[in-house]
């Protein structure tokens, strides 16, 4: 069996005559956190869209605990566990943080994910009283209590990235898909973003996949490292290896390695 809770193999995508993926593997093991990086047009968010059902590729599968999903939908995919936040913001800017936790709970309805609180809760009334408890417990644990009345179109960039983060972590994932969460952070948004993360996989197991540019934050944060350039996977293995790789230095890193 293998050690991998997210598997994409031989994973391959067309767009007309250009090729946006061509052969790409990789895997993620429970309580691992993989960083995705490489230049942009290098296949990284189709990568997302193909791993959370977004997109069926043309060639290869996603395997989810050694079971085949290629066909299965983004919603059987989030039943089971697989959350994703997206490089453009996808807050509800007219709900109040804590309400944007609570929605994120609403679309299991009776079953699942929150199970043991809801089958005890018989009436919509403690329902909800449980989804707003959760929704606070999530709140603290990512430092963002004190916002939970304010409204989410209000929040600066690096706020609403951790609100994302926040919601994401509202049902609990086994698979966390992060698309530029640092995007827009100061240096301490991105220090309590990367606590959150190494919590979440060391202490609860999650699987991370992280596409992200800013190469010091992967780097630092990441125990291994994929490097995409032209739709394929140009590097692989741990920080070290990669900042060293001469090719990954003339196609990406450059410098700033």
């Amino acid at each position: 069996m293998s050690r991998y809770l997210l598997q994409a193999e031989h994973v391959a995508v067309r767009f007309g005559g250009i090729k946006a993926l061509t052969d790409v593997s990789l895997g993620i093991a429970p309580g691992e956190v993989c960083g995705l990086i490489g230049p942009n047009g290098a296949g990284k968010t189709t990568l997302f869209d193909v791993v959370s059902g977004i997109r069926r590729p043309d060639e290869g599968r996603v395997l989810l605990d050694g079971t085949d999903i290629t066909r299965r939908s983004p919603v059987w995919r989030a039943r089971h566990g697989m959350r994703r936040t997206f490089q453009r913001q996808q807050l509800f800017g007219q709900l109040t943080v804590a309400d944007n936790l609570v929605v994120a709970q609403e679309w299991r309805g009776g079953g699942g994910g929150l199970a043991a609180d809801l089958v005890a809760s018989p009436t919509r009334r403690s329902r909800e009283s449980a989804r707003r408890a959760r929704a606070a417990e999530v709140l603290r644990s990512c430092g963002l209590d004190h916002l939970a009345e304010d409204y989410a179109g209000a929040l600066p960039v690096g706020r609403a990235r951790m609100v994302e983060l926040a919601r994401a972590l509202a049902d609990p994932p086994r698979v966390l898909l992060l698309d530029e969460p640092a995007s827009g952070m100061t240096a301490e948004e991105r220090a309590q973003l990367a606590a959150v993360i190494r919590h979440l996989a060391e202490e609860e197991g999650c699987a991370v996949l992280l596409v992200e540019h800013n190469v010091a934050f992967v780097m630092e944060l990441c125990a291994r490292v994929v490097v995409l350039d032209l739709g394929s996977v140009l590097a692989e293995g741990t920080a070290a290896e990669v900042r060293a790789d001469p090719k990954v230095r003339e196609a990406y890193l450059g410098a700033a390695a």
